[in-house]
């Protein structure tokens, strides 16, 4: 099996940040990778036809042994990914998923929350890596309407156990999205960015921590205390006031007057009440933020509120910031499927952490060649199914 030319070109970029025989072992997995029924080194190897040409002992070292950072490459892909990033400021998504492992001696691999098998009622926990990504959301011009959360940043979460058996620092997930987050703001500091995640992701930890150039978008409990700005100090003795006066919470906010609004998300039309104010949340009084509740007419989710650290946005684009959230919960679902997230398998720390986030970063690659290239192939084939579709 061989790439094709244009995805071959595609990947050069990527060779600054190996040496020249680990570029070229990287160029063999990668073709190995897509081609693959399951992607394990071997797997890879036998897709690529370079089993029983060489020693799969070389491609094993990729990983485990080679000297070459992800994190180097991730930044790679997002420099690759930049010409779709005209508009400013560039959106991020955050989230984590569970991949599923066996074996005790597996690095980093612990009992984790499935959020597929679990439910309100019942919680379920399977054994395996838990992952951090950071992605990058990209509209293209194919499909403008359609957002896309291609990842570039990847840390592996360790739980308490993990992180004492392994004797490393422990560390919590929002932790682990600020570090990546840091790491792309410093890299590109003439950029804006914006950052979409759900709750887990939105306390306070992270938002009083956030770089310079960086807003968040994010879920907010219906119950949450707002306040106004202090009122100025006019003298006198004790310590200047943090918190202004206390404002209605989201949930009272819907209990007055709302305006009705119509919004397209999640590719359906949505009609709501919606109310929005500007205010500081109680445990980050330093940061003003905008916050909107907001109320499905039928259907939907019931009662929820949201808030943006982007003070001038409108009710409607702060909606509209958080729903786009839920395209790297597609990115994470088509990795798993189409290209093996969860399939490769290591031991050592090196060879865990760097191997698993190569299909993730192939996903990338893979949609950024297809608007560029890939699509003029498709065109040209009979395809018999979905006639009545463009």
């Amino acid at each position: 099996m061989y790439l094709v030319s244009s995805f071959a070109v595609l990947l050069q970029d990527l060779a600054v940040t190996m040496t020249m025989p680990s570029f070229h072992n990287f160029t063999v997995l990668v073709t190995g990778w897509v081609f693959a029924s399951r992607r394990t080194v071997t797997g890879m190897m036998m897709a690529a036809g370079v089993a029983g040409v060489r020693h799969h002992a070389a491609f094993h070292r990729l990983f485990a042994a080679a000297r070459w950072s992800l994190d180097m490459v991730g930044l790679a892909v997002f420099r690759i990914l930049e010409v779709w990033l005209e508009e400013q400021p560039v959106l991020l998504a955050v989230d984590d998923t569970l991949a599923a492992k066996r074996g005790l001696k597996v690095f980093g691999a612990g009992m984790h929350y499935d959020p597929q098998l679990s439910s309100r009622s019942k919680t379920v926990t399977r054994w395996g890596h838990n992952w951090v990504i950071l992605a990058v959301i990209i509209r293209f011009p194919l499909w403008p309407e359609r957002p896309f959360s291609l990842p570039v940043l990847f840390r592996l979460y360790l739980n308490h156990k993990s992180a004492t058996k392994h004797r490393r620092t422990y560390r919590t997930r929002p932790e682990l999205a600020l570090e990546m987050l840091r790491v792309l703001c410093r890299r590109y500091p003439q950029r804006h960015f914006h950052v979409v995640a759900d709750s887990a992701y939105g306390g306070q930890g992270v938002l009083s921590s956030l770089p310079a150039n960086c807003d968040l978008t994010s879920r907010l409990v219906l119950n949450a205390r707002l306040h106004d700005a202090p009122v100025p100090r006019s003298g006198g003795r004790g310590r200047p006031r943090k918190r202004g006066l206390q404002l209605p919470t989201p949930e009272q906010m819907l209990k007055d007057r709302a305006r009705h609004i119509a919004l397209r998300v999640y590719g359906r039309q949505q009609s709501a009440r919606v109310c929005d104010t500007l205010g500081y949340l109680y445990h980050v009084p330093q940061r003003r933020v905008r916050v909107v509740a907001v109320e499905a007419l039928r259907g939907g989710r019931g009662r929820e509120a949201f808030y943006s650290t982007c003070c001038d946005a409108t009710a409607e684009q702060v909606l509209t910031w958080y729903s786009w959230r839920w395209s790297i919960e597609q990115a994470i679902r088509d990795s798993k499927q189409h290209l093996g997230f969860e399939e490769p398998q290591g031991y050592s720390r090196a060879a865990v952490e760097r191997t698993a986030p190569i299909g993730m970063l192939l996903y990338s690659l893979i949609a950024h060649w297809f608007v560029l290239d890939g699509h003029r192939h498709y065109q040209a084939l009979n395809r018999p199914w979905y006639r009545q579709k463009a």
